[in-house]
């Protein structure tokens, strides 16, 4: 069966860990959107992995594992992963890249870090990897892709077509360094060589001998459904589509080849970065749930702001996201809680108006407080636990109840970091 892993919240929610676990019997593994400002973290073999471009599935000999063309790649970045997995002893020849992917280049990553660092009130928390200002260009078909690379005379016409508008823009919209023809292309020059043993010019024969041939099929995502440049909270998201329907687009799959989406997402709400966060908690609780839960970001190390589930959100993110079941993670941070609170529904405090779908409009949301369910904790440590019938009875209560709202099935349970750390309670490996 072909799956896409999706993050059901705002991202960090432990996809790599499922992606990896998945991974262990898909043959083909295509990270279908996003860019390095994605971490993600897997424990194996007793090290710690931090992936941001390279599918996790890497770490398994034996598989394809393809960066899709819905990607955007910072050369720089991918170079330095590379090396850090090589460095590891992990075998790196089942890496693939479409030539389709587009390029971050340094006037890139130099806009990001200047918006973000300029904007105010309007600031949205980027990771400044110019990530935004790629898809930009992306979609103003002034980019570059990896393809442009390998051809002198395409990339001297894009060059000439590209650089004029985006030196003007740099000059005069932003006070920045402009670049020449030949710095560039010096430049392009050094980044086909970063991607020459990697890039999959064959690649429609790949994913077609694949499914032709019935091999199993992973579509890892980033992000999350809540950053989704369409439904997530706009403008706090990120520039692509983390949700189930973007592994189309990114991957150069169909969606008759997807059969389950697995949504991700933490016992509780994570989020770095500004925008809107109902079930936020400033307060101690929160606190508890950072150092127990470590919740700090991968890419940047930015303390990561803390909340109880919030069931509003995850409704709409199984509706949006396409989601089959769910992936419950870091269930073992509450082992210490004496009571666990759930939010079901938001209360506008201008009208007393309920919602329990939720509302798009995010600038509303600051006028939105939770409405919660209290559920007893259970005392016991659940890290040692591999079935699902020996947990805990009030922590098969609020799983439950999870469930009732989502009204999709959760199907994997993970008690810890590790591999093993894992419950599987609907067989979906």
């Amino acid at each position: 069966m072909n799956k896409v892993v999706v993050g059901a919240q705002w991202g960090d929610e432990g996809k790599a860990k499922i992606t990896d676990l998945l991974a262990q019997n898909a043959d083909l593994i295509i990270r279908y959107q996003g860019g390095c400002n994605a971490g993600h973290t897997v424990v194996a073999h007793n090290k710690t992995f931090k992936f941001h471009l390279i599918p996790s599935g890497i770490l398994y000999e034996g598989k394809t594992c393809f960066i899709g063309a819905g990607t955007v790649i910072l050369p720089e970045y991918f170079e330095e992963e590379i090396q850090g997995l090589i460095k590891e002893g992990i075998d790196v020849s089942g890496l693939k890249i479409n030539p389709l992917a587009s390029i971050t280049m340094p006037w890139h990553t130099e806009i990001d870090g200047y918006s973000e660092n300029t904007a105010g009130k309007g600031k949205i928390g980027t990771t400044k990897k110019g990530i935004g200002p790629t898809y930009t260009d992306k979609m103003a078909r002034i980019g570059l892709k990896i393809e442009d690379l390998y051809s002198e005379e395409a990339l001297s016409e894009k060059l000439d077509i590209i650089l004029p508008l985006k030196n003007k823009q740099l000059k005069e919209v932003y006070g920045l360094k402009t670049y020449t023809k030949e710095e560039v292309t010096a430049l392009c020059r050094k980044y086909a060589e970063i991607f020459k043993p990697y890039v999959c010019f064959e690649w429609q024969k790949v994913l077609e001998d694949a499914k032709r041939e019935g091999k199993a099929v992973l579509f890892e995502g980033a992000q999350g459904v809540m950053l989704d440049v369409d439904y997530g909270t706009y403008p706090f998201v990120t520039s692509s589509n983390p949700i189930g329907g973007g592994a189309c687009t990114g991957s150069g799959y169909g969606p008759k080849m997807i059969d389950e989406v697995i949504g991700v997402a933490k016992a509780y709400v994570t989020r770095v970065g500004e925008g809107p966060f109902v079930t936020e908690l400033k307060d101690e609780t929160g606190g508890k749930i950072r150092e127990i839960g470590h919740e700090y970001g991968v890419t940047t190390g930015r303390v990561r702001r803390c909340g109880w589930f919030d069931a509003v959100t995850m409704k709409y993110a199984v509706l949006v996201g396409g989601l089959t079941s769910v992936a419950l993670t870091k269930i073992d941070v509450f082992d210490t809680f004496d009571e666990i609170k759930l939010c079901t529904a938001y209360k506008d405090t201008r009208n007393g108006e309920i919602y329990t779908n939720y509302p798009t409009d995010v600038f509303c949301h600051k006028y939105l407080e939770p409405v919660y369910e209290t559920h007893k904790g259970w005392g016991v440590d659940v890290s040692g636990i591999r079935e699902y019938n020996n947990l805990p009875e009030n922590c098969k209560k609020y799983l439950s109840r999870l469930e009732e709202l989502l009204e999709v099935p959760i199907s994997i349970i993970s008690v810890g970091p590790d591999r093993e750390q894992t419950i599987f309670k609907i067989n979906i490996k």
